[in-house]
């Protein structure tokens, strides 16, 4: 019987890689290509190097490598950390991903003391520690770009406190409201988005480091030393839990889909407002473009590419779940497909939210077609009826009352308020001359003077609180 032979070629080709000493064959250049990650999780660098400072700091804390050795790769880390910044740093399909690339070089640089730094850890519980980080510095830069599109909306809807338009239901006129009040809807909407990113941080920062492949490992390492140098509130209790879910990446991937929904409405409400058909405002020319056939055509191609990318968001929240249902525990490579879509939809969210703010900021306001529109479809009916249930009328009478009174406008062609005090008093002896002050547009929504009504004294009220809440 002869003993097998290593295969010395094969070898030397897989001599960069951490796992090639089980293998007797190269990986081909085919499957090389479809499992690399480097292309895409070297956006992780930076998260990458700090965790493994930190990493090194605790290995030599607890005397599992030299202080020596933490100075070395300190050293060795800082100087790659210089050269990706600068661009410098040669980046290696045939070394997978970005851990392997920046450990090959730290060993290049260093020596062994590079070889000492993934002592007690995976690429397992590595990866899900960089996810993290980034994760969270993504998390606070979305919250910074609410706070700033809220902002602006303030400043719009402080603008337009008293500015009346046509409130909707099914896309009817139905009430009169302010447009101050109706952007401080959005700004209602954008609080309870920024709410949720928030809570989801909370999942987020937790420390998966030192969970290893899947069962911890035996050296004596200190998790909640490394938890405190990365700023983590705690670790991960379980070691299979660690580094085997994505619940907090998807969490997050839900909370961009209901912000991105947020945004969506809105711009299916600037699109309409944008329209001739409409023409309650303008957006600057800077957000808009034009036809390649129709000289006079002004398109609001920034809100109508928000509606686009909001499916797109929701197409990685699908991707992710669907990602996520089917694996055993622990740690599958199947997790390699959740950097991609988080990675899309983090850019896709902050620049969303740069735009947003800085459109906003474009917009200009044409209060009189706005006026006009909120006095062609009957919009102080219900202010009509409330007055006759004021002076005594059950509401479901007053109700048939003005229905007969709005069919012999439309008959006519004329809004209540243009109607004379015989015409009204023909419908109801209980109507007087004081009718007039509720049936004016001015009147209606400064009746509607309570905590969240769109009075205007109501919206200014809100705004001021708003300012206090952001510090703005």
């Amino acid at each position: 019987m002869t003993t097998s032979q290593p295969n010395t070629q094969s070898s030397l080709h897989q001599k960069d890689q951490a796992w090639s000493g089980r293998f007797n064959e190269p990986v081909a250049e085919l499957v090389k290509r479809y499992t690399a990650s480097v292309d895409f999780d070297k956006r992780l660098a930076v998260f990458d190097i700090e965790g493994s400072i930190a990493h090194a700091t605790m290995l030599g804390a607890q005397g599992i490598i030299s202080a020596q050795d933490v100075t070395e790769i300190k050293r060795g880390l800082g100087e790659i950390l210089a050269e990706i910044e600068a661009g410098q740093f040669e980046w290696l399909l045939d070394l997978e991903d970005v851990h392997l690339n920046i450990e090959r070089r730290l060993t290049e640089k260093i020596g062994d003391a590079g070889k000492r730094l993934h002592t007690g850890r995976s690429r397992n519980d590595q990866v899900a520690t960089d996810v993290r980080l980034w994760l969270r510095n993504v998390v606070d830069g979305t919250i910074t770009g609410i706070r700033a599109l809220q902002t602006s909306l303030l400043d719009l809807a402080e603008q337009h406190a008293a500015t009346i338009m046509p409130g909707f239901t099914h896309l009817q006129v139905a009430q009169p409201v302010t447009f101050g009040h109706h952007l401080m809807a959005y700004f209602e909407m954008l609080n309870r988005d920024a709410e949720r990113f928030a809570d989801a941080r909370k999942r987020i920062n937790r420390l998966p480091l030192g969970a290893a492949a899947l069962a911890g490992t035996s050296y004596p390492i200190n998790r909640e030393l490394v938890a405190e140098l990365l700023g983590f509130d705690s670790v991960c209790q379980n070691s299979l839990d660690a580094v085997s879910d994505r619940d907090f990446a998807i969490e997050f991937n839900a909370a961009a889909a209901l912000l991105m929904m947020h945004l969506s409405r809105f711009s299916e409400e600037l699109i309409l407002w944008m329209s001739p058909r409409f023409g309650f405002i303008d957006i600057a020319d800077r957000f808009c473009t034009g036809s390649s056939i129709m000289p006079q055509k002004k398109n609001p191609d920034v809100p109508e590419l928000v509606r686009g990318k909001t499916g797109r968001v929701y197409g990685h929240l699908i991707g992710l779940l669907t990602l996520m249902k089917g694996q055993p525990l622990a740690y599958n490579k199947d997790n390699q497909e959740d950097k991609e879509p988080l990675f899309d939809v983090a850019d896709t969210l902050l620049v969303t939210l740069q735009i947003y703010a800085d459109m906003l900021r474009g917009i200009t306001v044409k209060a009189d077609n706005m006026r006009q529109a909120a006095l062609e479809g009957f919009a102080t009916a219900t202010d009509l009826a409330d007055y006759l249930v004021k002076k005594g009328m059950p509401f479901r009478d007053a109700h048939e009352v003005v229905a007969h009174a709005v069919k012999a406008g439309v008959r006519s062609g004329r809004d209540l308020a243009e109607f004379s005090l015989a015409e009204l008093k023909a419908f109801s002896d209980t109507i007087s001359d004081d009718v007039f002050d509720v049936l004016t547009l001015e009147g209606s929504v400064a009746s509607r003077n309570h905590t969240g009504g769109t009075a205007p004294e109501q919206v200014r009220r809100a705004i001021a609180q708003a300012r206090v809440q952001l510090g703005r």
